[in-house]
């Protein structure tokens, strides 16, 4: 699914972008939702985007419940952004497997962070998931 793939790329950039800035930028947002792409795929980064920055502090808080020895202000913004996306998505998007979650952030952080941020991401992930599936 290679729209989904390029949707999910343009999401990553606009969470980056606020965790960055500390806030929305309407600008970017419009750029990149007017790219050529199905009217799903806009959608869907409408949903995760907004969803994201709605829920920041509470996936957060269960980002660093995982993130040993490191609070969520100091972890990487590249790495962040790519675990609050698939956090989001494991906790409110039914209509995505939560394995996929984890490995298309564990695929982002390969494109857009360090050499050995995928593993931190992919442990921190599987454990969120391990929590989000229990009882």
């Amino acid at each position: 699914m290679q729209n989904r793939k390029k949707a999910r790329d343009s999401v990553y950039k606009l969470v980056f972008e606020f965790l960055f800035l500390g806030q929305e930028n309407p600008k970017t947002y419009a750029i990149m939702t007017a790219v050529d792409m199905p009217g799903s795929e806009a959608e869907y980064i409408g949903r995760v985007y907004h969803g994201v920055i709605e829920h920041v502090d509470e996936l957060k808080e269960l980002i660093s419940r995982y993130a040993v020895n490191f609070k969520s202000d100091r972890i990487f913004l590249a790495d962040m952004a790519a675990m609050l996306i698939a956090a989001y998505e494991m906790k409110y998007m039914d209509d995505i497997p939560l394995s996929v979650s984890i490995s298309e952030a564990v695929e982002l952080v390969k494109t857009y962070s360090t050499e050995k941020s995928y593993s931190y991401v992919n442990g921190i992930l599987s454990s969120v998931y391990k929590e989000l599936t229990a009882g």
